[in-house]
C-alpha cells in the first residue's frame, strides 16, 4: 500500500517533471525511445497537426525493452509511425542511443549527415522525463530551442497504462535524483527545484521508494 503522503508527493514529482510547454512548429520533432509506446504515438499526433516536418526516432534496446521491442525501440517506434499513417520519407531513426544523452548526441549527428538545418525541436519523451530530457538536450545542443511534449496524461492514468503504482513512484524519484546528480557531471543543465518538490522526493526516498536511484547515490 501507497500512504496517502507518498501519493501526494509523488503527484507533486509528477507535476514537477513535466515542463508543461505549449507545442508548437519546429524543425525536427526527436522521439526518445523507452518502453512506451505512447511516445511514438504522440510524435504522430504532433505531425499530424503540422507541428514538423521530420521525425528522428531513437534508441537501441535495454533490460527492459529488449523482450517488447527485439528489433529496437527506434525500430518499434518507426513501425508504429508508419501504421498510423506517417510517410516513411518522414522519419529517420538512430537505433545505436542507449540513454538520454546519447539520444541527443547521435539524433544531432544523425541530423547534420542528412543536411539538415535545424533551430528547434520538439522533445517528446514519457510524461516524468520531460524536465530531464530537456535539461540534457540544452546541455548537449545550446544552440538549438527546445520544446517538451508527451502524451497529455493524469498521474492516475499514468499509473493505469502501466500497471505498477510502486514502480511509478520508484521511476519519479529516480528522474528527480538525476537532476539533482547530473549537473555536476556534466550531463545536463541544472534546473531549480522548489522546497515542497525537495521535501516531497526525500520523504519518498526516507519511505523506500528506491528501486530506480542511480547506485552512485544509494
Amino acid at each position: 500500500m501507497i500512504s496517502d503522503q507518498s501519493w501526494a508527493d509523488a503527484q507533486l514529482l509528477w507535476g514537477y517533471h513535466q515542463m508543461h510547454h505549449e507545442p508548437r512548429p519546429c524543425s525536427v520533432a526527436i522521439g526518445l525511445g523507452s518502453h512506451d509506446l505512447g511516445v511514438a504515438d504522440a510524435t504522430v499526433d504532433l505531425y499530424k497537426r503540422g507541428m514538423m516536418p521530420l521525425i528522428v526516432f531513437t534508441g537501441a534496446t535495454s533490460p527492459t525493452t529488449r523482450e517488447r521491442m527485439p528489433r529496437g525501440e527506434a525500430v518499434h517506434y518507426r513501425e508504429r509511425a508508419l501504421e498510423l499513417g506517417v510517410p516513411s520519407s518522414a522519419v529517420l531513426i538512430e537505433t545505436e542511443a542507449r540513454n538520454t544523452g546519447e539520444n541527443i548526441k547521435f539524433s544531432k549527428a544523425l541530423l547534420e549527415e542528412s543536411g539538415a538545418h535545424i533551430s528547434s525541436v520538439l522533445l517528446v519523451s514519457k510524461p516524468y522525463e520531460e524536465r530531464r530530457a530537456y535539461a540534457t538536450a540544452c546541455k548537449l545542443w545550446p544552440k538549438v530551442e527546445f520544446v517538451s511534449a508527451s502524451t497529455p496524461m493524469t498521474f492516475d492514468n499514468y499509473i493505469e497504462s502501466i500497471g505498477n503504482a510502486r514502480l511509478v513512484v520508484d521511476m519519479l524519484v529516480g528522474a528527480l535524483q538525476r537532476l539533482l546528480l547530473y549537473p555536476d557531471q556534466g550531463y545536463m543543465i541544472r534546473q531549480a527545484v522548489p522546497d515542497s518538490v525537495a521535501d516531497a522526493y526525500a520523504r519518498l526516498r526516507r519511505a523506500g521508494f528506491t528501486s530506480r536511484l542511480a547506485v552512485s547515490d544509494v
